[in-house]
């Protein structure tokens, strides 16, 4: 390999993952164990030797990073269809403030990121759960599009989140979903809000699918009753430096959010962000390409440990992320216990599967984004604390 996917030490780097609690192994924040590649770390270094940190605006360096990246995908998108937004949570917040009103309900697929339900709740919109249906002998999940057409009707609901690839079960949606999906939000008037942020970390051969380069198969109509939420972010590693774009061909949407992310203050990037980014897309494939290799050997270790070790545990096969989820049913216990007994009895914290909605409880997330020696001690002491527990 040309990259250093083993080395990194995060303590007293005020990271929100190793120091907000200090346990000896954090597997739960959604942020990778890994040096970026050095490509950005470059650019930002030749853009903190400027020595000056004032405003900055979008360039058009940035817009085109983000649209020849996404032409690889089949998305094709124009400059004055991009919003700039300091994240995709940030910029779902202002979507949602902006297309919905108060007690308005906002449909989502549980098991799902539980920010999602903060981001309704806390702007006085009502949760609407379409959960996914569990297939536990097959270890997989499928869209119930009856309950989902059922909920969509409802004519309080008029917003849809989805997550693709969605987290936390590390599923890629199918061209066949998406366009059921998008026909259904056409058809019952609801707004269709994709979360696309896990989208460049799929396995070897698999690819994910832009909900909005459907073209061909959807309406013009149906593609511009949507908007997307894409970002550098995770695959890169550069969560912290603020970086997104939402991506619309619907005008009136396009002028509505400009203006409300404007209000929000969400609309003004900083100096390190955009160099990051064009960095990322512009020059570092190849340290991408590398990373999925690494996480997909990551993924393997933990499922073959799990068979040879604690086989009570099954690992949900996963198409993208590097978010595992573990089914725990067999243990008898409700996903925040067996979560605070881990990180209690062996310092290793895993995210309860009850934050991602009531049908998770039995289950566990799991961040397997770290170097492969850190992710065995991580994977002993997992093994050791669900001993424990039998005991």
């Amino acid at each position: 390999m040309n990259y250093d996917f083993n080395t990194i030490n995060r303590n007293n780097t005020n990271s929100l993952k190793w120091d907000l609690f200090n346990d000896k192994f954090p597997m739960w924040v959604a942020d990778m164990d890994f040096k970026v590649a050095p490509e950005i770390s470059n650019a930002i270094l030749n853009r903190a030797n400027h020595k000056v940190y004032g405003y900055s605006i979008v360039s058009d360096d940035l817009y085109d990073a983000y649209i020849n990246w996404w032409k690889f995908y089949g998305l094709k998108m124009k400059k004055d269809e991009l919003l700039f937004a300091v994240g995709v949570m940030p910029a779902i917040t202002s979507i949602i403030r902006e297309f919905t009103s108060f007690n308005d309900g906002v449909l989502i697929q549980t098991p799902v990121y539980h920010v999602f339900f903060n981001v309704i709740l806390n702007n006085n919109r009502k949760v609407i759960e379409n959960p996914l249906i569990y297939d536990k002998d097959n270890l997989s999940y499928s869209i119930d599009f009856k309950d989902l057409e059922e909920k969509l009707a409802n004519p309080n609901t008029k917003m849809m989140l989805l997550c693709n690839p969605h987290n936390p079960i590390g599923k890629v949606w199918s061209m066949e979903d998406l366009i059921k999906i998008g026909k259904l939000c056409w058809k019952y008037n609801v707004i269709l809000v994709s979360d696309e942020i896990h989208c460049d970390l799929t396995n070897p051969g698999k690819q994910y699918i832009p909900f909005a380069s459907l073209d061909d198969e959807l309406s013009f109509e149906e593609i511009e009753n949507s908007l997307t939420c894409i970002s550098p972010s995770k695959t890169f590693n550069i969560a912290g430096l603020k970086n997104s774009m939402v991506f619309t061909k619907n005008k009136e949407f396009y002028s509505r959010l400009n203006g409300r992310l404007f209000t929000d203050f969400f609309s003004e990037p900083n100096v390190f962000s955009t160099v990051a980014t064009i960095a990322a897309y512009n020059d570092s494939k190849d340290w991408l390409e590398e990373l999925k290799e690494v996480l997909f050997e990551n993924k393997k270790i933990v499922n073959n440990f799990l068979t040879n070790n604690i086989s009570c545990i099954k690992l949900v096969p996963s198409d993208a992320t590097y978010l595992l989820w573990l089914d725990c049913s067999s243990l008898n216990i409700d996903s925040k216990s067996l979560s605070e007994f881990l990180r209690k009895e062996k310092g290793i914290f895993l995210s309860p599967g009850i934050q991602f909605g009531r049908n998770g409880d039995n289950f566990l997330r799991m961040n397997i984004a770290s170097p492969k020696e850190l992710l065995n001690k991580e994977l002993i002491a997992f093994k050791e604390g669900i001993d424990l527990l039998k005991k």
